[in-house]
């Protein structure tokens, strides 16, 4: 079993990195003038400057955290069920693991769709600055 949840956290891990939202840019004047690819430089320019000053996005702990929320409640729950059914042990074993897949599936959805607010705020500035204008994020 330990096996299984460490390869469930690996593949989180992956997807994590992945699943970091970007900001949207307005086709302003600077975006026309320096087109798409240096945006995109930009827009990379001003995420790693974030995560240098510790802006940076952190769902990795929120998920981690959540999972152990989860799990906690799972196994609570699992062990209720196995008790009634006469097998406290099994049923908690089962309900944690359920609870810690829910929780890291529920913290990556979540980590795509809304990015650190720190973050958020410091590329946001930081692409202002250089002349751009950031309409959301996806």
């Amino acid at each position: 079993m330990r096996a299984a949840a460490g390869a469930l956290l690996a593949c989180a891990s992956v997807t994590l990195g992945c699943a970091t939202a970007e900001p949207v840019l307005y086709p302003n004047e600077t975006l026309q003038a320096n087109g798409e690819e240096q945006a995109d430089r930009d827009i990379h320019d001003c995420s790693e400057l974030a995560k240098e000053f510790k802006a940076g996005p952190n769902r990795g702990g929120d998920v981690a955290e959540t999972t152990a929320e989860d799990a906690a409640a799972g196994g609570a729950a699992g062990a209720a069920g196995g008790a009634v059914l006469g097998n406290a042990g099994a049923g908690a074993a089962a309900g944690a693991a359920a609870g810690a897949a829910g929780g890291i599936v529920r913290g990556i959805f979540r980590t795509r769709r809304d990015p650190d607010p720190k973050y958020r705020l410091f590329v946001e500035r930081c692409l202002a600055r250089k002349g751009y204008e950031v309409v959301g994020w996806e």
